[in-house]
């Protein structure tokens, strides 16, 4: 492929694509509800971080309680030592009381295998209502005591167990549960700020990596479908794959060449429908050329007379018109006409050519009406506003021969024409049954405004085809009696420049 380019200077953000088409607009019948594909992303990173958080908080606050218990223990400990060192295992007053402040506990007992001592004590000792034991216990029980701790609205008495300094025995305190319940509160606190700040910094850099990675490679794919959607012809519009070699990468380079197989499918298809149209088309228009030299030959053949030398001149230029208008499709590259080859010339006369090209001579059953003002020039392409006419008229004599057989008195084709300013008004009118209302939507489309059984609905579709060339326009004229199509076709447009250099030249 070589038209792949490995620089990757899409605005993925603002959905444009590399071509710079934006991709906002969307399938129809999609409408986008709630947060987009980013904002689901950044809400689902926070909650997974926070999930995680809270699942690191719980064993870490039962930890956080079991530790503050042990410093408990840990210092009743070192109460213990105090004791075995005295003298006759006695402690001052003050000395106890300033060991009972460092336990922060109402008494602290020893036991060892001979005895059981209390070592220290505060007054009376309130009634317990938890024992806690530090040395045992699953995880999952230190969780849920914790819990109750944070949970308790009363101020609870403890009794805590942990090991002794000494083998084989144990020392207990006895303690209030509001200082930790406390500390738990403040412990909780300062985690729930780390853990806040932790999950923004996590959750921004998780977002800004799946955004980079994911999510802005998918928004570049999706706008550069909606835009290739919106003009699948454009070649533009073919989304040129990163250099990537993942799944993205991959999607894109299967995406490319989905486009560009797509694109050729329907630049063929467009083509054939083009040749398709443009040989019916020639097909048409020659027919009516070499049907108005069949009806001046058998004229010809018939009459053996000078008039020969009036008729013949007639053959030759529809003879002519034919081959031109044959060798000019050799090199049809579309349906679209050639450009038109404008100038000024008389339409009274050719509306006369009109008429002998069709075959309303006179003594036809079908009458011919001509009010064109006297002297009138149009600025057109003759041989181009003689195939519009021919093939008005032709369609209006098929629409009065429907109802054969025919009177003069009452069908009858009429070509009228004026200038109003420096637009040329041309009206193609007859007394037929008019234009059915059914076809009148598609009237000026290929293949679908023909009324007529058999016939394919060109000759209008040309006919607005090469009006529209010279900037004119064709429509249907409402309110008439059978059909009238009024045609209007504007002068060029002529520089000052211009007209002075024709003055001189003149």
């Amino acid at each position: 492929m070589s038209n792949i380019k490995t620089d990757n200077d899409t605005d993925r953000e603002t959905g444009h694509d590399r071509s710079g088409h934006e991709g906002a607009a969307t399938a129809p019948g999609f409408r986008s509800v709630g947060p987009g594909l980013s904002g689901r992303l950044l809400l689902l990173t926070i909650v997974f971080v926070m999930l995680a958080e809270v699942l690191i908080f719980v064993p870490s606050i039962a930890n956080f309680r079991v530790a503050w218990l042990s410093d408990r223990l840990a210092a009743a400990r070192t109460v213990a030592l105090v004791w075995a060192a005295a003298p006759d295992g006695t402690i001052s007053a003050d000395l106890t009381r300033d060991l009972l402040v460092s336990v922060d506990a109402h008494a602290v007992a020893l036991k060892t295998p001979d005895s059981r001592r209390l070592l220290a004590i505060a007054g009376k000792v309130p009634d317990v209502d938890v024992h806690v034991d530090t040395r045992s216990g699953p995880p999952w029980l230190t969780i849920i005591e914790a819990f109750e701790t944070l949970t308790s609205t009363e101020n609870r008495i403890l009794r805590v167990v942990g090991p002794a300094p000494m083998d084989g025995g144990f020392i207990e305190i006895v303690l209030e549960e509001r200082p930790l319940r406390t500390a738990m509160f403040v412990y909780s606190r300062n985690i729930l700020l780390l853990s806040l700040a932790i999950s923004g910094i996590t959750a921004t850099l998780v977002y800004l990596a799946l955004m980079w990675l994911i999510v802005r490679p998918i928004r570049r794919l999706a706008g550069n479908m909606t835009a290739f959607r919106a003009h699948p012809e454009d070649a533009s519009r073919v989304i040129v794959p990163s250099a990537r070699t993942d799944e993205v990468g991959l999607a894109e380079h299967e995406l490319a060449a989905m486009q560009r197989q797509l694109q050729s499918t329907l630049q063929s298809k467009s083509r054939l429908a083009a040749l398709g149209l443009a040989v019916s088309k020639i097909n048409h228009d020659l027919r009516n050329m070499m049907a108005s030299a069949h009806l001046l030959s058998d004229r010809l053949s018939a009459i053996d007379s000078p008039e020969v030398q009036r008729f013949a001149p007639m053959l030759i230029r529809a003879i002519d018109r034919a081959i031109g208008f044959a060798e000019a499709t050799l090199a049809y590259g579309g349906a679209q006409e050639t450009p038109p080859e404008r100038q000024r010339f008389a339409l009274g006369p050719l509306a006369q050519e009109v008429r002998e090209a069709v075959g309303l001579l006179p003594g036809s059953a079908i009458d011919w009406v001509a009010a064109i003002d006297r002297g009138l020039e149009v600025d057109a392409d003759p041989d181009q506003l003689f195939r519009v006419l021919v093939n008005l008229v032709r369609n209006s004599l098929q629409a009065l021969e429907q109802r054969a057989p025919n009177d003069p008195g009452r069908d009858q084709v009429r070509l009228a024409a004026r200038r109003e300013g420096t637009v040329v008004t041309i009206e193609v009118s007859d007394t037929g049954p008019g234009v059915p209302a059914r076809a009148r939507a598609h009237l000026f489309e290929a293949f679908q405004g023909s009324t007529r059984r058999g016939g394919a609905g060109l000759g209008l579709a040309i006919s607005a085809e090469l009006v529209h060339a010279h900037g004119g326009d064709i429509r249907l004229a409402e309110g008439t009696l059978g059909a009238t199509f009024r045609i209007t076709i504007p002068d060029r447009t002529t520089s000052l420049d211009a007209a002075r250099a024709e003055r001189a030249h003149a």
